[in-house]
């Protein structure tokens, strides 16, 4: 997926303009997570443990790039929202790390060594992304995650199913208050071009982990 200008659509704030790049560029614009492949067929459950097990080394460490993220901020309206963003995300990587005990080892695929290295390579992207001194980049990077992650939570949750786990509510789904936040922190066109440009670079990298693991399933029925 090729990554999207940043430009200042008519009629739209950059609240509307981070919402609508979520939805068109994020997980959400992805074949693969709402599959029958993934989800529902025969295979499932050897292609869910394999999109746990990928997460979980994207998201599941900490410092994570809500963290690194929130060490950068320190704008009191930004502040409070990292505030409750830190403690969420905190709750998210204790799921997903439950969830790749439950799933057993990663599946067996064609051509891992190469996946693995490409997953690193998105890792480092993200984590470099959160820790910009860029004025806004590490907010658009962590405000994309915790939009993003909406979609990527129903994959996981009927993961928690397939595997015994327990869901817990995800705590980051308001998109009203984001748009606010947003609205309010792109006082500049400078900052807003900075928080959209972190957004998309994380679309960019969550689009391709979809990508990775598509191929990967792909490989393994070929085998």
């Amino acid at each position: 997926m090729a990554s999207v200008l940043v430009g200042r659509e008519s009629g739209a704030d950059a609240g509307d303009r981070l919402l609508a790049r979520v939805a068109e560029n994020g997980s959400a614009a992805h074949a693969y997570p709402t599959s029958d492949a993934l989800l529902r067929g025969g295979r499932a459950a050897r292609n869910l443990s394999d999109a746990v097990h990928f997460l979980c080394t994207l998201h599941g460490r900490h410092p994570g790039v809500v963290d690194h993220a929130a060490n950068r901020s320190v704008d009191p309206l930004t502040r409070r929202w990292f505030d409750e963003a830190t403690r969420a995300f905190a709750a998210e990587r204790t799921f997903l790390t439950r969830l790749a005990v439950a799933a057993g080892p990663t599946p067996g695929t064609p051509g891992a060594a190469g996946a693995q290295g490409a997953l690193l390579s998105q890792r480092h992207a993200i984590e470099t992304l959160a820790q910009s001194e860029r004025n806004g980049c590490a907010l658009g990077a962590a405000l994309a995650i915790t939009l993003d992650w909406v979609t990527i939570r129903q994959v996981i949750d009927i993961a928690g199913e397939r595997f015994g786990v327990d869901a817990t509510p995800y705590g980051l789904g308001d998109f009203n208050a984001v748009h606010a936040l947003v609205t309010e922190a792109a006082a500049t066109v400078a900052n807003e071009r900075a928080i959209l440009f972190g957004a998309e670079q994380i679309l960019l990298q969550h689009f391709g982990l979809w990508d990775l693991l598509e191929a990967r399933q792909q490989a393994r029925d070929a085998a």
